[in-house]
């Protein structure tokens, strides 16, 4: 019996309102807008600073013999799901670049190919801006 008391007490404890939520998360949404602006214009390329991790992985896929994903995980100290991630997030979505990639005998070789991108990606670089 003290148990179906205790269900009973657990019941009517779920089924109150929580009335924080809605202010938690107006505050929240409010605070969020001012930090989201840009100073610089969506317009503009972004470019990669030399020396930096992204500009040798772009270095390495701009060169003729590509590269493979083994040889930028030496290169960044990355993970495998990290340069695959950068690969399609970066290379393909946000630079909008036509990343090709082709099985040899050493394995996946990845490369930039000069030229225009798919237009699949062309049109997800706009949506990105």
């Amino acid at each position: 019996m003290a148990s179906h008391n205790f269900r009973g007490s657990m019941t009517k404890s779920k089924s109150k309102p929580k009335s924080k939520a809605p202010a938690h998360s107006a505050a929240r949404t409010t605070g969020k807008s001012k930090s989201r602006t840009r100073s610089v214009p969506s317009s503009a390329k972004p470019t990669t600073q030399p020396g930096t991790k992204h500009a040798r992985i772009l270095a390495m896929l701009r060169s003729p013999a590509g590269t493979t994903i083994a040889a930028i995980m030496t290169a960044t100290e990355w993970q495998q799901h990290s340069v695959r991630g950068f690969l399609a997030g970066v290379v393909r979505k946000k630079l909008g670049l036509n990343l090709v990639s082709e099985q040899t005998d050493k394995g996946r070789v990845y490369r930039i190919k000069d030229g225009k991108a798919s237009p699949g990606a062309a049109d997800r670089v706009k949506q990105a801006a």
